[in-house]
């Protein structure tokens, strides 16, 4: 029987997916009227945060759109996945939010993308909740570097369409940073079970700074991740997560994908490494949904 015989399931994924990869082909993502400034956050790990940060960049920049990440979580992680150096000697944003160097000093470019920059992150960064306390502002250190940053590449005529900052697992200082410094939070949700477990918390700490901090940001997108369309449990969580925040899911959910998780280790997203796969597709497609949402939002 031949492989793409759509009466298999395989046949039909297989077709499925082709089709998927057809419309992306000839799909254009819409511009933002402003630069949209995305924190993506959950303070429970294992989520697929950093995972969703590289991906989602990376699917917006293939599409010719200017994106900037800016990893802000001491283990670099997001960094890593774009092939962008983060030893100790380099620039970083341990410079940018301690130091006051300029944000403009430390990006570079991914060498898998045209128009995708990273301000990676060192290991010196794992001081920097602590170093944080005594420094005057501590909690807009980064708001102020990406605003001067921002508005330099607009005076230069390149306007970054996207910011997407990669926090820590937790909700200390770092993390703090990056909600003053967005306009909108991205929450990864993990289909298993417990999987709206701490995220209360995290809504709550969102509310703070909204009130004292950031009145301008917005819990605007949640996206489902490792989500198995084979087990009951997915569509559980899915249902379940959908109720709690119609406005705010994506249609499109991220299945578990040994494609995605091996990028990482060659220094490489998804969408590079493996173009054709469930899971750059899925992740192209949640992109697509946050580019066209963008326009509604800001139009």
């Amino acid at each position: 029987m031949p492989i793409m015989d759509e009466s298999t399931p395989l046949g039909a994924a297989i077709a499925r997916d082709n089709r998927r990869a057809e419309r992306l082909a000839t799909t254009t993502f819409p511009r933002p009227d402003r630069t949209r400034i995305f924190t993506i956050a959950n303070q429970k790990g294992g989520v697929g945060k950093t995972t969703t940060t590289v991906n989602i960049a990376a699917a917006l920049a293939k599409q010719g759109l200017e994106v900037l990440v800016i990893d802000i979580d001491p283990q670099g992680n997001a960094s890593t996945a774009l092939g962008i150096d983060h030893s100790t000697e380099v620039a970083s944003v341990y410079d940018v939010i301690i130091e006051d160097a300029a944000m403009a000093d430390t990006v570079a470019p991914c060498p898998d993308l045209d128009h995708l920059l990273c301000v990676p992150a060192t290991i010196d960064l794992a001081g920097a909740e602590i170093e944080l306390v005594s420094l005057v502002a501590r909690e807009q250190r980064l708001a102020r570097a990406l605003e001067e940053y921002l508005a330099l590449r607009e005076s230069e005529g390149s306007r970054v369409d996207y910011v997407l900052i990669d926090c820590p697992p937790s909700l200390g200082l770092l993390t703090v940073n990056a909600f003053v410094a967005a306009n909108e939070v991205l929450i990864p949700i993990q289909c298993e079970y417990y999987a709206l477990e701490g995220l209360s918390q995290l809504l709550k700490n969102i509310q703070l700074i909204q009130k004292h901090l950031n009145p301008d940001l917005s819990i605007s997108t949640i996206l489902l991740t490792m989500y198995d369309g084979r087990t009951n449990l997915s569509a559980e969580v899915a249902n379940d997560v959908r109720a709690h925040f119609p406005e705010q899911v994506l249609r499109v959910a991220i299945p578990r994908s040994v494609r995605i998780s091996e990028a990482p280790s060659y220094r490489q997203t998804v969408i590079t490494y493996e173009p054709s796969s469930s899971g750059a597709l899925s992740y192209r497609e949640a992109a697509e949904e946050i580019a066209a949402r963008g326009v509604a939002d800001n139009g």
